[in-house]
C-alpha cells in the first residue's frame, strides 16, 4: 500500500504533514468543525509530491485525504466565504504558533491570503489517504 498516513503531534511533525498538503484543494464546504468533541476536519485533494518521475517527465497524481485534528477549542475564518461553499481553496502551508505550551493556534494559509485559524489545547493531528490516486492534468507551479 503506498497511502500516506501520519500523525503530528509536535511542530516539526506539522512540518512534515504541511510538507505533504501543499498546493492540496478543496472546497470550502469540506471544513467541518464538532465543538462538542473538539474535532476539525477537512477532506481535500493532495498533490503527491512524495512520488517522484522520470527526467523531463514529472509524476502528476493527486488523492483524496482527510486532514484531522483533536483538541481544537475555537475556529476563525479569514478571507474564507462560507457563504460560497463551492469556491475551491488551495492549501499553501500548515504551521504552529505557542501559546501556553503545549496550547497554541494551528493555522491553514491558503492562496489569495484565505486563512483558517484554531485554538488548540496542543497539535493533535492526522493525515491520510482515503483511497486510489488519479492523474493531474499538470503540476502546481510557484513563482519566487
Amino acid at each position: 500500500m503506498d497511502q500516506l498516513k501520519l500523525i503530528a503531534l509536535d511542530e516539526q511533525d506539522l512540518g512534515i504533514v504541511s510538507a505533504h498538503l501543499q498546493d492540496a484543494v478543496l472546497k470550502v464546504k469540506e471544513f467541518n468543525f464538532a465543538p462538542a468533541t473538539k474535532q476539525f476536519s477537512l477532506t481535500l485533494n493532495r498533490f503527491v509530491w512524495e512520488k517522484g518521475g522520470k527526467f523531463l517527465r514529472p509524476h502528476n497524481e493527486r488523492r483524496k485525504s482527510l486532514l484531522h485534528f483533536d483538541r481544537v477549542l475555537g475556529v476563525q475564518l479569514s478571507g474564507i466565504d462560507r457563504s460560497k461553499p463551492e469556491e475551491v481553496l488551495s492549501l499553501m502551508t500548515v504551521s504552529f504558533t505557542a501559546g501556553d505550551t503545549p496550547a497554541g493556534t494551528v493555522e491553514l494559509l491558503f492562496s489569495g491570503g484565505g486563512k483558517v485559524r484554531l485554538d488548540v489545547e496542543c497539535i493533535e493531528a492526522r493525515l491520510a489517504d482515503l483511497g486510489g490516486a488519479w492523474e493531474a492534468s499538470s503540476r502546481p507551479a510557484h513563482k519566487n
